[in-house]
């Protein structure tokens, strides 16, 4: 056997291990899902090979006529569940479809408003000093809005006041941005639209992590509520394939398409638009039902946890309105995010680590946080529910609280996961959520 067949077969059983294990973990990771049968087949079709430069109907290839009539059902489903007069689905991230937003709402160097990390902001919104790709790659000058720790969302009365004093300096704010990758509530967006009026700054919203629950009516309806453009990812609590979109007033429109091309993209990553549209389809199906058990789930999370004496954000809010919740986790045994993320994992539970607001005046970092984030998306769509959440919250505390063997709570977890195999939420669901699928 030559070296190159055996690296061909190493990769493989690595998918294939990779494979088996997620069907014996607890997936928590606010920024996943797991992608129905249908999702999964239409990645796995010739699309995946062909490209398709361009507006349907406008191609650069030849080839295309049946591929343009699927990205023509993916916009005008988009335009639909999101009520939006305009949909570019060609985004191939969510980080591409800010980008593309950013340059259809401002010239390279104007200064925008966001969320800062610690508050729950995404490092597309960042400024260049934090490596983020406002900043980085398109020069933006990024001011943070004025957070309430205690509410956990943006403080309106001293925000306005900051714009204000930043227009009057001459430090003059041409965008204004909300969203973020911890969204427990909704953000004030309506509260935005006068002062936005009043500066001619446009509004974005990144609803990336709440996509899913916005398509479903079970979050907020920025586009009614003043946003001029929304930018989503759709493998969040939209549970598609990993790619973006953007939704706009028409009068957005031509900029944000030049910006998909020839701006950011040659060829779109067709097999996933394919899919993003199957994922649609099952969202205008089962999208309510499904964002209804992930608020249910994640609620029923943060109240099991706070029942075991986890410090959970906002309880006096609910803990979340949203798939997502924060953990402050530095009175428990384990103390540091990152330790509680590692040692989560061996016992077969995914989490990730998060800043919390008030890490930094502790001398904390993103390497060594003060929280975790956690997200009911993924166990939602294999069909949990209320009592499997606290049975989940117990995995955690026996972990985290009571240190118990690491070996052991992973060995019940994979029991535990045996009856949690398969996709919900979906109009075919035969094939097991985490079947490994190989082709000869």
């Amino acid at each position: 056997m030559s070296d190159n067949k055996k690296t061909y077969d190493t990769i493989f059983d690595l998918l294939e291990k990779h494979d088996d294990w997620m069907k014996n973990t607890i997936n928590l990771i606010a920024s996943e899902n797991v992608s129905s049968p249908g999702v999964r087949s239409a990645i796995v079709s010739d699309f995946r090979d062909r490209y398709a430069e361009g507006w349907p109907g406008e191609r650069v290839y030849a080839g295309c006529k049946f591929i343009d009539e699927v990205e023509i059902i993916c916009m005008n489903l988009a335009k639909e569940l999101y009520k939006a007069e305009f949909a570019d689905v060609r985004p191939i991230s969510g980080v591409v479809a800010n980008l593309m937003m950013y340059s259809a709402a401002m010239e390279p160097g104007e200064r925008m408003m966001a969320l800062s990390i610690a508050h729950g902001g995404h490092i597309s919104h960042a400024r260049a000093n934090l490596g983020g790709t406002a900043g980085q790659i398109r020069g933006h000058k990024v001011q943070n809005w004025v957070f309430n720790d205690e509410e956990f969302n943006i403080d309106v009365d001293a925000s306005l006041a900051r714009i204000r004093t930043l227009q009057e300096k001459g430090d003059e704010i041409k965008f204004l941005l909300f969203g973020g990758s911890v969204f427990p509530f909704p953000h004030p967006v309506k509260e935005f639209r006068e002062i936005a009026d009043e500066f001619d700054m446009t509004i974005g919203y990144d609803s990336a992590h709440v996509s899913g629950l916005i398509a479903s009516g079970r979050f907020q309806d920025p586009l009614r509520e003043g946003a001029d453009m929304v930018t989503l990812s759709t493998h969040k609590t939209l549970f598609g394939p990993q790619r973006g979109c953007v939704l706009s007033r028409n009068e957005f429109a031509e900029k944000i398409k030049r910006a998909a091309f020839p701006g950011m993209m040659s060829n779109h990553h067709l097999n996933t638009m394919a899919g993003l549209a199957v994922a649609f389809t099952e969202i205008m199906e089962f999208g309510k039902e499904y964002a209804d058990q992930v608020i249910k789930n994640s609620k029923a999370l943060a109240q099991s946890l706070y029942e075991r004496g986890f410090k959970v954000i906002a309880e006096h809010k609910g803990f979340t309105e949203s798939h997502t919740i924060l953990v402050d986790i530095t009175e428990t045994p384990l103390q540091h995010g990152n330790v509680v993320e590692e040692t989560l994992e061996d016992a077969n539970i995914i989490i990730n680590r998060n800043l919390l607001p008030w890490d930094k005046k502790r001398g904390r970092d993103y390497k060594t946080p003060g929280g975790i984030r956690l997200g009911s998306s993924e166990c939602t769509r294999l069909g949990f529910k209320e009592s499997e959440m606290d049975a989940v919250a117990e995995f955690i505390t026996r972990v985290v609280m009571k240190e118990d063997d690491v070996k052991k709570v992973a060995a019940d977890v994979s029991e535990f996961k045996k009856d949690y195999q398969k996709v919900h939420y979906a109009f075919d669901t035969e094939t097991d959520a985490y079947a490994h699928l190989r082709f000869r």
